[in-house]
């Protein structure tokens, strides 16, 4: 299976000037742990829970700092094409939690952590190699 069978529905996106209140209650609303930062289709970075917490615990304003002060800025992407098995061994070794997708300069969505466990636990319990 390719992680872009992961990746469904509406990405939970924002423009670089949104606070970080405004991102936190964001990803509580839409139940993610991180928004990726776009201009229109294309990703200029992504701000995970991490990043907020981070931010919170260096007395940050959460009112007034934006996503262009606390996301990752250009972060590292998988094509669509990545299997799951390999997604999972990349988020692990690398320590990620929330992993964009990107097709040429198009993000088409972010796959968690979550999402490439319990895809391979589909791929485990039901024998699925591809």
């Amino acid at each position: 299976m390719e992680i872009r069978n992961l990746v469904a529905g509406e990405t939970v996106a924002c423009g670089r000037d949104v606070t970080l209140a405004d991102i936190a209650a964001l990803m509580i609303s839409e139940d993610v742990g991180s928004v990726a930062v776009v201009d229109g289709s294309t990703l200029l970075g992504i701000v995970t829970e991490r990043d907020v917490v981070r931010a919170l615990a260096v007395g940050t304003d959460a009112d007034e700092a934006t996503a262009r002060e606390w996301m990752t800025v250009d972060p590292d992407v998988a094509d669509p094409d990545l299997s799951v098995e390999d997604a999972a061994r990349w988020m692990l070794t690398a320590g990620y939690r929330h992993l964009p997708v990107v097709e040429g300069t198009r993000l088409m969505g972010v796959v968690s952590i979550k999402d490439v466990l319990w895809a391979l636990d589909g791929v485990l319990a039901f024998g699925d190699s591809g």
